[in-house]
């Protein structure tokens, strides 16, 4: 029997409600009215996605049990060759996450790892450093951890280089681009996302950050973009819901938070800049890029308050946790150890979390890039990322510290290939 689909508009705010928790009962009345339209439960939807996740937390469960590694290995030779076999890219859709061996030379990313040193003291940056600049990653505990730092030569010339195209280009490509007659995103084409750096020295000990995701929060929900992003979810197709479809995805907004994101990410990334084993605080994820279901229709279901949606609010990180997610957390598997050069990267959807380490043993240092693929989200972005870039200021979707302003020796307009010129939208 083929479900009957409601296209009745749900409610929905471009900008953030004025009350929160009156427009939280009011969406989810109507989601749950839309699949009821269809002829089948909340309950009945949501335990298809259970199912699925349920099945991939077992098989997780199974290989940490058996000492085997979780996450996808990629050389990245393979990549600029396209080698990459079969197996590998359905394992890489399977978890949703990924590390590039070999991404830049070991020697390179060391190398930058030693300039951005220089950078900085050059610029008398620890003299002048007032702190975290929000709370998030201020909860890490180190000083400096994150360095607010965006616009050093290290940085700028990983981002445009030829072998991170590569690598944003093959990640977008997981990802469904057209449909619908729209080409939602260019998949060979990267925006430039600016974001910051981690230098952890031997010795640290670093809170961590608990599980969390950043695609966004109650935006979600309750915006027109989102709603159809996640249609299959609300509207008794869930069968069809494939957390690797853009569409309806590159143009929504995002309501202002914590990880505020202004861009569409297919994955979100980072490369290392010194080695790192992998019980040295590192990086986890939920590899199960359908949890993502599991989380948006979770907040439906009878147990949870009407006016709350499992926790997510604005102005907060999108939090995962045992009270509501316990299945999901089953799963949180850990990088494997990483030498300098590589890359990490996952699914911009994926639940992760960084863990708590005390005297870490070596350095644990990472530039934050991700794959941000133009679009039309990503393009009205463009602008206000080419006058921080001008200008020297921290980008309008993190504090506004702006350290680098007066710093003279910071990267320029005359040092951008045809790669960051065009991913700047200059070209």
């Amino acid at each position: 029997m083929t479900a009957s689909v409601d296209t009745t508009p749900l409610p929905h705010w471009e900008t953030v409600p004025a009350d929160l928790k009156a427009a939280i009962r009011e969406v989810k009345a109507a989601l749950r009215a839309r699949i009821a339209a269809s002829g089948r439960t909340v309950e009945e939807v949501f335990a298809v996605i259970e199912q699925r996740v349920a099945a991939r937390v077992a098989e997780i469960v199974a290989q940490k049990e058996r000492g085997e590694p979780v996450w996808p290995v990629i050389d990245y030779a393979d990549i600029a060759a396209g080698t990459v076999s079969d197996e590998a890219l359905a394992l890489l859709h399977r978890r949703g996450c990924l590390v590039v061996r070999g991404h830049f030379p070991r020697e390179q990313a060391l190398a930058w790892d030693g300039e951005i040193v220089d950078y900085v003291e050059s610029n008398r940056f620890f003299e002048n450093y007032r702190g975290p600049g929000d709370d998030f990653f201020g909860s890490v505990g180190s000083k400096p951890e994150i360095y607010p730092v965006y616009w050093s030569p290290a940085q700028m010339q990983a981002r445009q280089s030829d072998r991170m195209a590569r690598v944003q280009a093959f990640l977008n490509r997981r990802w469904r681009s057209e449909s619908d007659g729209v080409r939602w995103f260019d998949p060979d084409r990267d925006s430039l996302y600016p974001d910051r750096i981690r230098r952890r020295p031997p010795g640290a000990d670093s809170g961590g950050l608990g599980t969390h995701l950043d695609p966004g929060t109650l935006e979600l929900w309750m915006t027109r973009a989102y709603q159809r992003a996640f249609r299959h979810l609300f509207d008794g197709t869930v069968e069809q819901y494939d957390p690797w479809d853009a569409a309806h995805r590159t143009a929504g907004p995002q309501y202002p938070g914590t990880t505020m994101c202004s861009v569409f990410r297919t994955f979100q990334g980072w490369t290392a800049l010194s080695d790192m084993d992998h019980d040295q605080g590192v990086l986890h994820t939920v590899p199960i890029p359908e949890a993502m279901g599991y989380l948006m229709l979770r907040p439906l279901l009878a147990d949870v308050p009407d006016d709350d949606m499992c926790g997510v609010t604005t102005n907060k990180v999108f939090p995962a946790n045992e009270t509501w997610h316990a299945l999901l957390l089953q799963a949180v598997s850990g990088i494997p150890d990483v030498e300098a050069g590589d890359s990490v990267w996952w699914h911009a959807d994926m639940i992760h979390g960084v863990d708590p380490v005390t005297d870490q043993k070596g350095w644990g240092n990472v530039m934050y890039i991700p794959a941000a693929p133009w679009c039309p989200r990503n393009e009205a972005y463009a602008p206000s990322v080419r006058e921080a870039f001008r200008t020297g200021s921290s980008p309008s979707d993190f504090p506004a510290e702006h350290y680098e302003r007066d710093w003279d020796n910071r990267f320029s307009f005359d040092d951008l290939n045809e790669t960051g010129r065009r991913g700047l939208g200059l070209g």
